[in-house]
């Protein structure tokens, strides 16, 4: 008996070393390192999509008006308030301008002794005209008889000295009275410059408008060109929306689209591409599209958010694959297809439009009807790996 007891020890203990053994490798196969990758996998059928782009939006005035004075003033009345129709011409506020009721009396007395000076040098005119004329006959005179030798040459010279001297005479008359029309002319100008301001210290609506801001109070100081009031045309109203540059392909004026606001959750309001942004925004990788509405809805208010779907055109009959199914490999896009004998092999597809439901409208010459590609698996693919096809995918721990 005890010669057989270290045989079946040995024995005994191969049994359960085989059986740990056994059990590891099972472990391996069905749940390790060995065991086939978990899959859930859809069908390519034939069809077309719906192509389809979603962005984010702000609605925006497409005309607005900043008004303003055009010198430094203070606020003396608004007349408006934010909210308020305004039509063209109705007066918005008024300003007060430190001083330029005063220039404008400086302007006015300027102006005013400027005409004095130009009547004075006008009057000269007259005089220096008068004077010339007359010095023009008695040389005429004296010039007959001088050649009937009525009177000297030294007369003569006298006479022609008078003309030559009233002639001066009259042309500084005439340079004065050039002179006093610039300036009268000048101060004109500047008086009506002033006057203007004036009447631009009385702010009025350019257009029909809705008064979107107050930015000024009565009492307030602004300076040239600071806003007193915003407005808005409701008529006008957009939503700025964002894209992806790499969704934009196929983008184009009026194509359709719809917006839900913010504001509104659960209403769909009908628009269409009005503009497409020549220039994109380089850091976020967005292009800039403007999607107006034929009538703004009601309620809608300047920077509200909005989500923006744009309708594109309906792509042409093909093969349908789910959007997950999807991958790239060297800068290609592709499909892992399950072959006969349930083994994944690499498709080159090219995508031509993808809807909103996931949905993707692929050209590849190597796909059928019916052919059974990954959807989701639990880590990456390659060709010829073990594969298991389940319902659904459990996240890995």
């Amino acid at each position: 008996m005890a010669q057989h007891l270290p045989g079946g020890r040995r024995l005994a203990l191969s049994v359960v070393a085989l059986a740990v053994l056994g059990g590891m490798a099972w472990v391996l196969i069905r749940n390790g390192l060995l065991a086939p990758i978990k899959v859930t996998v859809a069908q390519v059928v034939q069809g077309d999509v719906q192509p389809a782009i979603v962005g984010m939006g702000t609605v925006e005035a497409r005309r607005s008006w900043m008004v303003g004075p055009t010198v430094a003033s203070r606020v003396l009345s608004v007349a408006v308030d934010v909210g308020d129709a305004v039509q063209p011409g109705q007066l918005l506020a008024e300003m007060d301008s430190v001083d330029l009721e005063q220039r404008l009396q400086a302007a006015d007395a300027s102006w005013a002794r400027a005409r004095s000076v130009q009547l004075a040098a006008q009057a000269q005119l007259a005089d220096a005209m008068a004077r010339h004329r007359l010095a023009d006959v008695n040389w005429r005179r004296n010039e007959e008889l001088a050649r009937q030798q009525f009177i000297s040459p030294s007369a003569l010279e006298g006479r022609q000295q008078e003309l030559t001297s009233a002639g001066a005479v009259l042309q500084s008359a005439q340079a004065n009275v050039s002179s006093a029309e610039q300036d009268v002319q000048r101060l004109g100008a500047e008086r009506a410059a002033l006057a203007q301001q004036r009447s631009n210290q009385r702010l009025r609506a350019s257009a029909a408008a809705v008064v979107a801001t107050r930015e000024a109070e009565p009492g307030a100081t602004v300076v040239a060109g600071q806003a007193v009031l915003r407005l808005v045309d409701p008529a006008s109203l957009w939503v700025k929306t964002r894209i992806d540059q790499g969704r934009a392909a196929g983008l184009a004026v009026g194509q359709p689209a719809q917006v839900v606001l913010r504001s509104q959750p659960g209403r769909v309001h009908a628009a269409s591409v009005a503009r497409l942004e020549l220039l994109a925004d380089t850091v976020t990788e967005e292009r800039l599209v403007q999607v107006a509405w034929a009538t703004p809805p009601q309620g809608v208010s300047v920077g509200e958010l909005a989500e923006v779907t744009i309708q594109l055109p309906q792509s042409s009959s093909g093969w349908v694959v789910p959007h997950a199914a999807l991958q790239r490999q060297n800068g290609q896009s592709g499909v892992w297809r399950l072959g006969a004998d349930g083994k994944p092999a690499w498709v080159a597809v090219k995508p031509v439009a993808s809807g909103l439901d996931g949905a993707v409208r692929v050209d590849s010459p190597d796909l059928s009807e019916n052919d059974r590609v990954v959807h989701h698996s639990q880590k990456p693919m390659h060709a010829g790996m073990r594969v298991q096809v389940v319902d659904a995918l459990v996240p890995v721990k």
